[in-house]
């Protein structure tokens, strides 16, 4: 089939879904379906080639720091924004930036992919870079146990053709490094005034581990206080404002600049670098913040006990009313058993207003062994979402919530403020 024929069904199929309020990754699954080269046809027109996030935590707001500081460094970049981190939502996104010739404007393309969809997706299109953040238990149940999610990273690690960002103080990612024989490996780290605050997933559950001697890193986070962050890049002390929220989200900032420092090599800008890192601001439902009614509603992703944990800790819950949103569908992994390895400790003092979503009363049960109280209990999450606003109208509003609860819960919000439409 003909590359314009391809790209003009891709483009029908995504107006006809956006009129529909229809799903991001659909035109990229009718266009893998009618053409299977698709993706890898369109992203070798780019010179600088393409780079591959992946990770348990982190992917999407890594990703657009990534492209933002590779923006400031003059590349045009594309990328998969949505957060659809399938192959089918990057088939979906270079439909909705190629021209009717199938022409894609871009030096380079930097894709968030799910672990398990990034070794089919490089074993057909190797990338010219990757980084790989962390490994974490999450959706056990798609993916099995923790060493094979690393044994996934691994292969991105194996399929990249010229270098390779690691997470050192991740053991299972560090690891990787390894088994690379052509690759150039550089690492991202902490700080020991911070690793502490940073558990990687043996920590988290109880492990202790030997004391071992660290690879050198490119970039260190070294301290930060919420609204500031100081980093060595290189031997070069670098401080600078951000606008990102959450302390999970600063060292993915060193993640990313990692990375970008590997990509652009000796010519690296670091004036318009850091400038550009202080100016990023969150990813959709990651940190985002929307307003309703002159107060702030933040939306903050969660999807296994580490990601919870570090949420918890990033935003004291004084002065804001708290809801959390659970649902268990294919992209949010089914099995929610991993609610009970976070500790809700700190929402003990205000309780939890309102708990929604599928699984919304596994929360409200797992709230109640904590001693948590939950004022109000309503699995549908347009109804939840109306009760929070009304009745805590005077106050500033936050919610935890699962990734298709926080698709859904950002539809509901555009019906009545606005809400940056991502596609």
């Amino acid at each position: 089939m003909s590359k314009p024929y391809v790209t003009m069904l891709g483009k029908t199929v995504r107006y006809i879904a956006k009129l529909r309020g229809g799903g991001s990754a659909l035109p990229g699954l009718f266009v893998e379906r009618i053409d299977p080269d698709f993706i890898r046809r369109t992203l070798a027109q780019l010179p600088d080639g393409i780079v591959v996030i992946s990770g348990t935590n982190g992917k999407t707001t890594t990703t657009k720091m990534v492209v933002e500081l590779l923006e400031s460094q003059g590349k045009k970049v594309f990328t998969n924004r949505t957060g659809s981190n399938f192959t089918r939502g990057v088939a979906a996104a270079l439909i909705g930036e190629v021209d009717m010739k199938g022409k894609l404007d871009a030096d380079i393309a930097v894709l968030e992919l799910d672990e398990a969809h990034a070794v089919h997706f490089v074993d057909s299109i190797p990338p010219r870079f990757s980084l790989l953040l962390n490994v974490m238990r999450d959706q056990l149940d798609r993916f099995g146990e923790i060493d094979t999610t690393a044994n996934l990273l691994n292969h991105i690690a194996q399929a990249t053709t010229e270098g390779v960002v690691l997470n050192r103080e991740d053991p299972r990612v560090a690891r990787i490094e390894q088994s690379l024989v052509n690759q150039k490996v550089e690492f991202f780290g902490l700080s020991t005034d911070v690793r502490h605050l940073f558990p990687n997933d043996d920590e988290l559950h109880g492990a202790k581990l030997k004391a071992i001697k660290l690879p050198q890193a490119a970039v260190t986070l070294d301290a930060f206080n919420g609204k500031a962050a100081e980093f060595t890049v290189d031997g070069r002390q670098i401080s600078t404002s951000l606008k990102l929220q959450g302390i999970y989200n600063v060292y993915n900032a060193a993640a990313a600049l990692a990375l970008v420092k590997l990509v652009v090599g000796s010519e690296l800008r670091y004036d318009t670098l850091i400038a550009s890192l202080s100016n990023v601001e969150p990813a959709f439902g990651r940190g985002e913040t929307i307003t309703v009614g002159g107060q702030p509603i933040e939306l903050v992703l969660v999807k296994n006990p580490s990601g919870f944990r570090l949420g918890l800790s990033s935003f004291p819950p004084e002065d804001h009313a708290t809801m959390i949103a659970i649902n268990d569908n294919y992209a949010d992994g089914r099995d929610m058993s991993w609610l009970w390895d976070v500790d809700f400790d700190s929402l003990r003092p205000s309780g939890v207003a309102v708990v929604s979503g599928i699984r919304s009363y596994d929360m409200a049960l797992r709230l109640q062994y904590d001693e948590i109280e939950a004022a109000f209990i309503e699995p549908d999450l347009g109804e939840a979402l109306q009760t929070f606003i009304t009745t805590y109208s005077d106050e500033p509003k936050r919610i935890y919530c699962t990734y298709t609860a926080m698709l859904t819960l950002r539809k509901e919000l555009g019906k009545i403020t606005h809400v940056e439409v991502i596609s």
